[in-house]
């Protein structure tokens, strides 16, 4: 088995939508207590484990906790809730799925919309929005409100499975760097480092990387790397052009996005710490989508040289994501081998 399934199974189904990253929070202090010599949690929630080095340049590396969800907006008078988006969604994606609405409990309740069979011929060639949804709890208006307020998160309702040499399940985007990078500190518990770690659980970067804005502004970090999932669209129909990444071809060393250029140093620095390390890998540019990375090279005076290890994903941003194990791994191994060897490079224009 190459990664931790147990743990990455209670990562990735914990409850995080954004702004309400508590529960995956909770899981991430456990896990980081014994690995870092301090942990901090700012106002805004990102948790910040520290490790100590030689000198001292700082790395700050950004692995967000939240995942997609959506926001409770209105009970209407037979019950059903209404609801805002938070997140990038897919309409189509939320038909005949469960969901989970954090009340003063956990609620199960599933998304409905106009069956097929009284639609007008129109409405049945149209794309579906988000607005033609509605939960339905199963419940009259006053049951739903002694546990449903204005504002509650709901997150979705999918446990992670093994799939041959996969993982599947709800919200590996971005329960995978999280896991990815409690690993990489394990890995780093008893080697010393040259430069200050500083590994950032964030918050609310699906709504617009907004917690490792405020983590770099305070970490003013020398160094940085994003962690997050990327597109891998090697499914039939798709042409190589449109692929971005491959299951099974390794880890992704990105080399852009929507919101970053990564810096051409760091890009060749892990490439050279990959082939040296046997590390299976692919390049990566992605021309639509952002990352914590943006806000990790940007928010801070001067800037951070700074680049990204993305996870190659399946049907991202569905409940059924899909990632090969030994991306995940090599994915690990990269991160670990770049924070031990990252003061070997010459970093020199």
């Amino acid at each position: 088995m190459p990664i931790n399934i147990p743990l990455l199974k209670e990562i990735a189904e914990v409850a995080g939508a954004p702004g309400h990253e508590q529960r995956i929070r909770e899981i991430v202090l456990r896990e980081i207590k014994p690995l870092v010599d301090e942990i901090k949690v700012d106002n805004m929630g990102n948790v910040y484990a520290i490790k100590k080095g030689k000198n001292d340049k700082r790395v700050m590396i950004g692995a967000h906790m939240d995942e997609i969800g959506f926001m409770v907006t209105h009970i209407d008078d037979n019950g059903f809730v209404r609801f805002h988006t938070l997140g990038g969604f897919d309409p189509k994606t939320l038909t005949a799925q469960r969901v989970i609405i954090h009340g003063t409990e956990d609620i199960i309740g599933v998304m409905g919309s106009k069956p097929i069979h009284v639609m007008s011929p129109e409405e049945r060639t149209k794309m579906p929005k988000t607005t033609d949804y509605f939960i339905d709890l199963g419940m009259g208006k006053e049951e739903v409100e002694k546990i449903v307020r204005i504002g509650d998160p709901i997150t979705r309702e999918r446990g992670l499975i093994e799939m041959g040499d996969c993982v599947n399940c709800k919200s590996l985007d971005n329960r995978l760097a999280v896991f990815i990078l409690i690993e990489a500190l394990k890995n780093l518990k008893d080697k010393e480092v040259p430069y200050d770690i500083y590994g950032v659980f964030t918050v609310q970067e699906e709504v617009g990387i907004r917690g490792a804005n405020v983590a770099a502004l305070e970490i003013k970090p020398d160094f940085g790397f994003g962690l997050d999932t990327t597109i891998a669209f090697d499914v039939p129909g798709a042409k190589p052009e449109e692929m971005i990444t491959k299951l099974g071809d390794g880890t992704a060393i990105k080399i852009m996005d929507s919101s970053t250029i990564c810096d051409y140093r760091m890009v060749k620095f892990m490439e050279q710490i990959a082939t040296k390390n046997n590390i299976k890998y692919q390049k990566e540019i992605l021309t639509a989508g952002g990352t914590d990375t943006a806000g990790i090279q940007r928010m801070n005076p001067g800037g951070a040289i700074a680049g990204a290890i993305s996870i190659p994903t399946r049907h991202i941003h569905q409940v059924i994501e899909m990632a090969n194990k030994y991306d995940i791994k090599g994915s690990t191994d990269l991160l670990t081998q770049c924070l031990l060897e990252i003061d070997n490079y010459d970093w020199s224009f």
